[in-house]
């Protein structure tokens, strides 16, 4: 039988193993925090259990850790992209984000955007992750591992996480939650709910599931247009969650949470930029206390789209601010985004694997089609 890896192991399940093995519970509360707080790469350096059920341990589980292969940092802004090898040889980024140098807290608040999955199904027309098609779901242990791992590489605090990187975060619903879990214990890397963000395409049914679990990381819908047909052909999962049963879940999640959420939109030039989609978003924002982002369209011509995909152009930096100030005199929360990362293709959209196993190859290959979750 295969041995378990225990990193993605929640305390409780941890204080479960070491019982199957005769060990008394506390030997699960040591290794929980030797994994997570302490960040052990292996058994031996885990010092202050003994030899002996180190031994029992490394026969009975692993202690899998992802490979980095590659870091890049941009010249522009610091943002740094990670490429990590998984145990079965596929590779997904994550992307570390400085706060830019004239906000607030510059200096202090340091993001890691975190992969969810191995590619992504839902093909939107924006997002070059799309193109890899899908290749499996990450297990909990290997989203906690991104973390670990770039915390293990640099010598400052992340203060903030956002599932925003390769993958649709609300089809891997069980293992993003229990990582949210594991890295929010203090026993673990310590990082409160408030500061960790869950992004989704539109999966209207897990929304309401995040509200009636009262789950305290925040949420955010990439959302893009409130016509029909435009997030349509922008993002074909409004096929199965179309725009007023989406709009529903987020007025359930704020009054079952009183949480505001965030609202993602990239104005598209000439096609979502107008006076008439402010107004709409306007309505939105009134009907469900939230915040709206916008960001900077960054393009994916290096993945060679064709298509609806092809005809896509970013707004001007003008019409951006144009745009935000219709929504701020309607009385709408708004931050306008920068393009963090976008010379080393880490902007938000530009996730995707180059050098890619010949398993990932044929995933891009297959004809996609949007995932029940």
């Amino acid at each position: 039988m295969e041995r378990p890896n225990l990193k993605g192991m929640t305390l409780a399940q941890m204080r479960d193993f070491v019982s199957q093995l005769g060990e008394r519970p506390y030997r699960g509360a040591q290794l929980f925090s030797w994994i997570y707080a302490k960040r052990a790469s292996s058994f031996e350096e885990m010092t202050d259990i003994s030899q002996e059920f180190r031994h029992v341990l490394a026969g009975a589980a692993l202690l899998e850790n992802l490979r980095t292969v590659a870091s890049n940092t941009s010249l522009h802004d610091g943002t740094t992209k990670f490429l990590f090898a998984l145990r079965d040889d596929l590779n997904i980024e994550s992307v570390l984000i400085p706060a830019e140098e004239n906000a607030p807290d510059a200096g202090k608040r340091l993001t890691l955007c975190m992969s969810t999955q191995v590619g992504c199904p839902l093909d939107c027309a924006f997002c070059a992750t799309g193109t890899m098609g899908l290749v499996r779901n990450l297990t909990a242990g290997e989203i906690v591992d991104q973390l670990i791992q770039v915390l293990r590489t640099i010598d400052k605090r992340i203060t903030n996480l956002v599932y925003m990187g390769m993958g649709e975060p609300m089809l891997n619903y069980d293992a993003v939650m229990t990582s949210i879990e594991i890295i929010a214990h203090d026993r673990s890397l310590h990082i409160s709910p408030r500061h960790i963000t869950v992004s989704t395409a539109g999966y209207a049914n897990r929304i309401r599931q995040m509200a009636d679990e009262g789950r305290r990381a925040k949420l955010a819908l990439s959302l893009h247009s409130l016509v029909e047909s435009k997030r349509t052909a922008l993002m074909p999962i409004t096929k199965k969650f179309g725009v007023d049963e989406l709009v529903d879940s987020l007025d359930y999640y704020f009054r079952k949470t009183r949480q505001r959420p965030t609202i993602e939109y990239i104005p598209f030039e000439g096609y979502n930029d107008t006076t008439a989609d402010a107004t709409r978003l306007i309505a939105l924002a009134r009907r469900v206390p939230c915040k709206v982002n916008l960001i900077p369209y960054h393009s994916i011509a290096f993945t060679h789209p064709a298509g609806f995909a092809a005809t896509l152009r970013p707004a001007s930096p003008s019409k951006i601010a144009a745009f935000a100030e219709r929504l701020r005199s309607g009385g709408v929360t708004v931050m306008v985004r920068s393009s963090a990362g976008e010379d080393i293709n880490a902007a938000c959209g530009q996730l995707a694997v180059k050098h890619r196993s010949p398993r990932m190859q044929s995933a891009s290959r297959q004809r996609k089609s949007v995932p029940a979750a």
